[in-house]
């Protein structure tokens, strides 16, 4: 299964250090990732395959959502086929 990870919030070091290692430790493969800093903020998509993940898909949302209060950011994760279903609208 496949998901889509968002990060947003002001640009510091180790963002992406911070959240990939915390994906790794969960089991998950980042597949695709693309990121940009809009002059003090930074902006992050990572397409991931979840399958790897032992656990429910809420415990690695509170997982990802610990990690963003540690950075001080947004950090969210939604299933691929609901993200995609979304954006048909």
């Amino acid at each position: 299964m496949r998901a889509i990870v968002t990060v947003i919030g002001r640009d510091r070091v180790g963002i992406i250090a911070e959240v990939s290692g915390a994906l790794a430790r969960a089991g998950v493969n980042i597949l695709d990732i693309t990121q940009t800093v809009l002059q003090e903020y930074f902006t992050m998509i990572m397409l991931t395959d979840i399958s790897g993940f032992e656990g429910a898909f809420s415990g690695l949302a509170d997982l990802l959502g610990e990690c963003g209060e540690r950075l001080g950011m947004s950090v969210r994760i939604q299933r691929e086929d609901i993200f995609e279903a979304m954006h048909r609208l």
